[in-house]
C-alpha cells in the first residue's frame, strides 16, 4: 500500500496551489522557516513503540485508510431564504423546524418560515431546545418528533440546535432504540446508525460549532455530571446553508465563546495522531470512526480556519459593525469542521466536557438563558495552553506553525520551545478575548479536580486521539495548570 502522504507533501501542494493562482494562506514568512526543519516523514513517528493503547504496536495495526466525508454546502448572503425551495425541490411532505426560544422571533428563524410559507410547504416547529443540551432535552425533542413524524428537517440556531436536531432525526429512524444504543461509549454502547435518517438541513446562526459539516451532536449526560456525545457520518445534515447575515443577532460574547471553538476545533485536528497510528483497524468500513486522525486533507482545512480565526476573532468581538471579520468567521467555523469532523479533536475538547457538564455557580455573560452555563467554547479554550504545552513534545513542528500563525517569532525556536511558545501565544489570544481567567474564574477549586479527571478519563472517542497518551495523573496536572491563566 502506498504510504500517507507527508507534512512536506501537504506543504507542498499548497504551494502548488498558491503557484497556480490561488493564495495560500498559511505560508507567513516564520512558518516556512519551520517548515526547512520539517523531516520528510512523520514527526508522529515515535508514537509506534508507545504502549498505549491508542496507538498502532506490533499486536495492533493501525489503520491504512481514512474518509473524507462532510455535507454540502451553501454559502451567501441571504442564502436563507432558498430553504423552502430546497425542501419543495425534495418534496418534502412535513418538515420539523428546530430552534431556541431566544431565535424563535429573530430574522434567521422568521427567514426560513416565511421561506417555507413562500413554497407551500407544511412544517411544524420546535422551539424548545436547550442551550448546552442535556439528555433530557434531546429526549424531549425525540418524544416530538416520533408524535409529529416529520420526512425533513431544519435547524436553525446554533450547535445545540443542530445537534439536537440530529438526535432526533437519529431516533425517530430508529424507534426500536434506547437512548443509550448509539451515545459513544463506554458511556453508551457506541452502534453504528444502521437506519437511512431523514434529510436535515442546517442553518447555523454562531460561527463556531461547524456542526453543519459533522456527524456529530453533543450533550450533558445528567446521570454523570458531564458532556458526551452521538458521533456517526450519517448524521451529517444533507445541506449546510451558512448565510453571513444570520451571525450578526449573536452578542460579542457569544461571538468570543463560539470562535474559540473554531480555535480549537483548527489546533486540535492539526495536531491529533495521524489516521494511520489510530487503532483498532476497522474490520469493516462502517466501523471508521467519523473521528480519525490528522490527515493530509483534514490538515488543510484546519490550518486555513485557524490562520481564519486569529485574524477575524478580536475584530468580530471588539466591533460588531465588522461584518468582514464576522463573515470570514462564519467560514472559520464551517473550515474548520470539515477539517475537525473528519480528523477529530482531543484534550481540550475531552477536558472541556466535565467543566461544562458539572457547571456550579456560574452563568456566563452575554448569555440568556434560565440556567448555570459554562459555554462550550469557554470550556474547551481554558485548558489549551496546559494542552498545548504538553502536546508539543510529539509534533512540535507543528506547535511552531501554529505559534507562527499566531504572530510568534519562532525563526530562531529550537524544537524543544515549542509547547512554552505556543502557550504563551494562546494566553495572550485570550486575554484580549477577556475570556475568565480560568477554572477558578468558572467557579472551580481544587476540590473540583477529582470530578473533573474523571470526566474527563470516559471520552475516549477524542482522548485518544491526543497526541502523547494520557491517564488520570496526566489529566489531574493539566486540570491543575489551568485553574489560572494570566
Amino acid at each position: 500500500m502506498a504510504p500517507p502522504a507527508s507534512r512536506a507533501a501537504v506543504w507542498g501542494l499548497m504551494g502548488a496551489v498558491s503557484a497556480a493562482g490561488a493564495r495560500c494562506p498559511c505560508h507567513a514568512p516564520a512558518v516556512s522557516k519551520v517548515l526547512k526543519r520539517h523531516a520528510p516523514g512523520c514527526s508522529h513517528s515515535h508514537h509506534k513503540h508507545d504502549h498505549h493503547q491508542t496507538f498502532a504496536t506490533a499486536k495492533e495495526e493501525g489503520d491504512y485508510a481514512f474518509e473524507m466525508a462532510t455535507s454540502s454546502i451553501r454559502y451567501g448572503k441571504g442564502v436563507t431564504k432558498e430553504v423552502g425551495m430546497d425542501l419543495a425541490n425534495m418534496r418534502a411532505k412535513k418538515v420539523a423546524v428546530f430552534t431556541d426560544p431566544n431565535l424563535a422571533e429573530l430574522l434567521p428563524v422568521k427567514t426560513t418560515i416565511k421561506s417555507l410559507q413562500d413554497a407551500g410547504v407544511n412544517f411544524v416547529v420546535f422551539d424548545r431546545v436547550r442551550i448546552e443540551p442535556t439528555d433530557g432535552s434531546f429526549q424531549d425533542a425525540i418524544n416530538f418528533v416520533r408524535k409529529e413524524q416529520p420526512d425533513a428537517f431544519v435547524a436553525v440556531g446554533g450547535g445545540s440546535v443542530i445537534d439536537t436536531a440530529k438526535a432526533a432525526n437519529l431516533y425517530l429512524c430508529h424507534p426500536e432504540e434506547d437512548f443509550l444504543a448509539f451515545v459513544n461509549a463506554p458511556i453508551g454502547r457506541g452502534k453504528p446508525v444502521y437506519n437511512p435518517v431523514k434529510p436535515l438541513i442546517a442553518v447555523p446562526t454562531t460561527a463556531g460549532t461547524g456542526s453543519e459539516t459533522t456527524g456529530v451532536a453533543i450533550f450533558d449526560y445528567k446521570p454523570q455530571n458531564f458532556k458526551t456525545g452521538i458521533a456517526h457520518r450519517s448524521l451529517k445534515p444533507y445541506l449546510g446553508i451558512v448565510d453571513p447575515l444570520n451571525t450578526r443577532t449573536m452578542p460579542p460574547q457569544v461571538h468570543v465563546a463560539s470562535g474559540l471553538d473554531v480555535l480549537c476545533h483548527s489546533l486540535e485536528s492539526y495536531t491529533a495522531i495521524p489516521y494511520t497510528e489510530r487503532t483498532p483497524r476497522p474490520k469493516n468500513p462502517i466501523e471508521r470512526p467519523a473521528y480519525q486522525g490528522s490527515n493530509p486533507i483534514s490538515d488543510m482545512w484546519s490550518l486555513k480556519s485557524l490562520k481564519m480565526c486569529i485574524d477575524n476573532l478580536h475584530r468580530a468581538y471588539k466591533n460588531p459593525d465588522d461584518h468582514q471579520a464576522q463573515e470570514q468567521m462564519i467560514l472559520a467555523s464551517t473550515f474548520a469542521g470539515i477539517g475537525f469532523g473528519n480528523a477529530g479533536v482531543h484534550l481540550c475538547h475531552g477536558m472541556s466536557y466535565p467543566i461544562a457538564g458539572g457547571v456550579k455557580n456560574y452563568k456566563h455573560k452575554g448569555y440568556k438563558v434560565d440556567h448555570n452555563i459554562v459555554p462550550h467554547g469557554i470550556s474547551v479554550a481554558v485548558t489549551s495552553p496546559a494542552v498545548f504545552k504538553f502536546t508539543a513534545p510529539a509534533c512540535p513542528e507543528r506547535h511552531l506553525e501554529a505559534a507562527a500563525l499566531f504572530g510568534a517569532d519562532v525563526s530562531n525556536a529550537k524544537l524543544a520551545d515549542a509547547g512554552p511558545i505556543l502557550s504563551d501565544a494562546l494566553r495572550t489570544f485570550l486575554h484580549k478575548l477577556d475570556v475568565p481567567d480560568g477554572l477558578t474564574a468558572l467557579g472551580y477549586d481544587s476540590n473540583d479536580t477529582k470530578m473533573l479527571v474523571e470526566g474527563t478519563l470516559p471520552q475516549h472517542r477524542v482522548t485518544k486521539l491526543a497526541p502523547k497518551p494520557v491517564d488520570y495523573e496526566v489529566i489531574e496536572r493539566l486540570i491543575e495548570d489551568s485553574f489560572k491563566l494570566y
